[in-house]
């Protein structure tokens, strides 16, 4: 293990240097009016009473009333006042913090430019020269401020940004925390007055531009999780991929199509927001033709252009590739492997192997993604038919009876906001009060429906004035359960109501199974909500979580009830804050501490959950702008309409495929269904579990049957026929490695379809039991 290891002399001298250095906190948000200044001010006040010497310097931004309050009695040091441009400025005061020496200096607007005479010309430079002076740093900045996102923020939004700072402060950092904000709240600061702004510019406070800077902040911050996250398993002597973020190696040879399949992997690592990395192997006795010399040099200009990376990996033979390409993804955490269908005989492949069947045989981490083959041989893809649109609402046309019942929905029904964590404990609860006493504040008739405070004291004083709602009392087994009071928020008829867990299974018995059916409940009744929880309770996030974490989550809620929500909001808090919140006591009780911290609460479990908030939030982000802006996303274009089948076998895998076929499809905007596929009567449980699949795959959207065949022949002519009824155009069928046991069918399923299919992408995922284990340990 890592742990064991000496440490070389340069280490040393690194360790020692980084005792001598102030820590560097960075607060980054979307845009301006997120709260980086309040935040920033707020964990001064926080570490004040934990006896941290911390002072303030003064900066132009303190001009919203609640940040101002945020002050209170913070020790500051008045900057150095200028005017650029008839603009009020100002500059550190670097010689008095020096003088008065304090632990963590607070200082906003990390972007800002000094005046001309100023010993050091940037902010950067001045807090650089703090930190090698063991004072710790706490300082706030925009992404689009950020060099090299600047340029792309322009891009997006038209926005002109005149100050920009370097982007080796994310390097620099030692801990990174994202304020999210939604455009709707930052428009309605702006609308009350509670948000000023004095930039001149009005471009970035259009909706559609909040969204796209929000959705850059969040993936910037994602990005610079994951880093973490592979330092940390490498420390720890992990293999294989952490299961928060996608690597997609696509492997090519110097050929025509070698782009096309190099481009195809692009889409498909844009989509599913990972990495693109290209492979080709050549002979080690063989130099390349002119050809493919030719071929080489305009592939390598593409992968520069994608910014993907690139290796040539010498082997001595052919039957080589497949080991050679399961070490390379094992090696570098592959999520999905993209290769193109094999164009080799039986006869071919019994004399001179197959690549193929060896890398389904003895790939243990990664999916295998085939490209449809449209070569004249083999067939053409067959491609859906155009979908047929709703016209274009005209204002003299009359509304159907349909249309005006969805409209008069649209009305009537109440405001749906999500506060999402990738954690317990990262304050969701605390923060849905304290935007609940906001509103009250305002005049709206705000109430508390559902409050877990789970003995946090903090979360308990957020409570405020607002009125708490009687719980409804349940009788089950002898005891006495606590429910949320559907009835009593309906008559009391509220405004807004806040109900915390919205993923919380009700006591059976109730009117509902779920809490997320008494919202629905509530909000169709007029009446606004405002919930709270944590991303692993997604539905089809449950495979995932249980693979970052070994656990397995039992309460989980549709991925439809997000798209449903009028607002999500990350709270996001750094792994590392997090652990020192538990090991306080402001999450679990004392006696629970170690628990946690030693199972759940691990730092790799933490730093991979928040990593796929992020992801998860960025592309809720995206999808809502691409269905709001025809044809814009972040993620990069698709082509075109997608039909996605989902072939199912009777093992214990199959949920596990109908979550990962939705989150493709819906990736991919596609239509899908799923197929059981079964050479055998059904046995009555056997019945019953399809009931429950069933289930599974409407929940999620999707249309679910049962294919009965005689033999293994007959389920893959019959597979095809299906494929083809449905203009599927790819395939997704589970893998179990090895041989025997309830996998058999499935095997046997994979390797004719990859023969007779060669005209549909496929995508072979694997399915093995106990994934998390192997990769952990």
């Amino acid at each position: 293990m890592e742990a064991f290891r000496r440490k070389s002399p340069e280490e040393i001298l690194q360790s020692i240097q980084a005792l001598h250095k102030g820590r560097l906190k960075l607060v980054i948000g979307p845009f301006r009016g997120a709260g980086k200044t309040y935040q920033m001010l707020l964990e001064g006040h926080t570490l004040l009473k934990q006896g941290i010497d911390v002072v303030f310097c003064t900066a132009t931004s303190l001009r919203h009333q609640e940040t101002m309050e945020q002050l209170g009695e913070l020790e500051q040091i008045e900057g150095i006042a200028w005017m650029r441009n008839g603009t009020l400025q100002k500059d550190l005061d670097l010689e008095a913090i020096r003088k008065r020496r304090p632990e963590v200096v607070l200082i906003d607007e990390l972007a800002h430019q000094n005046r001309p005479q100023a010993l050091l010309p940037t902010r950067l430079q001045e807090i650089e020269e703090l930190l090698s002076q063991g004072i710790s740093v706490i300082t706030t900045v925009n992404v689009f401020e950020l060099h090299g996102y600047a340029q792309w923020a322009q891009q997006l939004t038209g926005m002109v940004i005149r100050q920009t700072v370097s982007s080796r402060i994310l390097d620099m950092a030692d801990e990174l925390r994202l304020i999210d904000v939604t455009p709707e709240t930052i428009l309605a600061r702006l609308a009350d007055g509670t948000l000023v702004t004095e930039h001149p510019e009005a471009a970035w406070h259009e909706p559609g531009h909040l969204a796209k800077l929000r959705e850059l902040a969040l993936r910037l911050v994602a990005e610079e999780v994951n880093e973490r996250l592979v330092e940390h398993r490498k420390e720890q002597g992990l293999g294989g991929p952490s299961g928060a973020s996608e690597h997609i190696l696509v492997s090519i040879q110097y050929h025509w199509n070698g782009s096309i399949y190099i481009r195809r992997a692009q889409q498909i690592s844009k989509r599913l927001n990972g990495r693109l990395s290209v492979v080709t192997f050549v002979h080690a006795q063989k130099p390349l033709t002119p050809d493919q010399e030719t071929f080489k040099s305009s592939l390598l200009k593409l992968v520069h252009k994608l910014q993907a990376g690139f290796e040539e990996l010498q082997l001595p033979s052919r039957r080589q590739i497949a080991r050679a390409l399961v070490d390379y993804a094992h090696k570098h955490g592959v999520t999905r492997i993209v290769l193109g269908h094999s164009r080799q005989s039986t006869w071919q492949e019994l004399i001179r192997g197959s690549v193929v069947h060896a890398l389904l045989d003895r790939l243990q981490y990664a999916d295998l993604y085939f490209m449809a083959d449209t070569a004249e041989n083999y067939g053409e893809r067959i491609l859906p038919a155009p979908s047929v649109t709703a016209p274009a609402h005209h204002s003299y046309r009359r509304l159907s009876g349909l249309e005006i019942q969805e409209r008069i929905h649209q009305i009537t029904r109440g405001k749906f906001k999500v506060y999402i964590g990738a954690a317990p404990g990262v304050g969701k609860t605390y923060t849905m009060l304290k935007e609940g006493n906001l509103w009250s504040e305002k005049g709206i008739k705000v109430v508390v429906g559902f409050l877990e405070t789970h003995g946090r004291q903090e979360t308990a004083d957020q409570v405020g004035r607002l009125p708490v709602l009687p719980r409804k009392v349940i009788a089950y087994r002898g005891a006495l359960l606590e429910e949320l009071d559907v009835s009593a928020i309906l008559e009391c008829n509220p405004e807004v109501v806040l109900i915390d867990e919205l993923a919380h299974s009700n006591v059976p018995g109730s009117s509902n199974q779920k809490r997320y059916q008494d919202i629905q409940d509530i909000l169709n009744a007029g009446i606004s909500v405002i919930s709270t929880m944590n991303v692993q309770h997604l539905e089809s996030l449950q495979d995932r979580v249980e693979h970052l974490t070994g656990v397995k989550v039992r309460e989980t809620v549709p991925d439809g009830l997000l798209q449903l929500a009028d607002e999500v909001q990350l709270v996001d808090v750094a792994p590392d804050a997090l652990r020192q919140r538990i090991r306080e006591g402001k999450v679990y009780a004392m006696d629970k501490v170690e628990q946690a911290l030693q199972h759940f609460f691990k730092m790799g479990n933490l730093i991979a959950l928040r990593e796929l908030a992020l992801r998860e939030l960025a592309d809720d982000v995206d999808e809502r702008l691409e269905a709001w802006e025809e044809g814009y996303s972040l993620r990069g274009p698709w082509r075109g309409q997608e039909a996605i089948l989902v072939v199912l076998t009777p093992n214990e895998h199959a949920e596990r495929l109908i979550r990962h076929g939705f989150r493709i499809a819906f990736r991919l905007k596609a239509s899908w269904r799923v197929l059981l596929v079964t050479t055998q009567e059904l046995t009555a449980e056997q019945k019953q579990r399809c009931l429950k699949l069933e289930e599974l795959s409407e929940r999620l959207g999707g249309r679910f049957e049962v294919l009965q065949a005689k033999h293994r022949r007959e389920a893959v002519r019959e597979l095809l026929y299906q494929a083809r009824a449905c203009c599927c155009t790819q395939i997704v069928i589970g893998r179990t490695p090895g041989s025997g046991g309830s996998g058999v069918l499935s095997r046997s399923l994979v390797k004719p379809l990859l023969k007779h299919a060669r005209h549909l992408d496929i995508l072979v995922v694997l399915q093995t039991a106990g994934i998390h284990q192997r990769i952990m340990n």
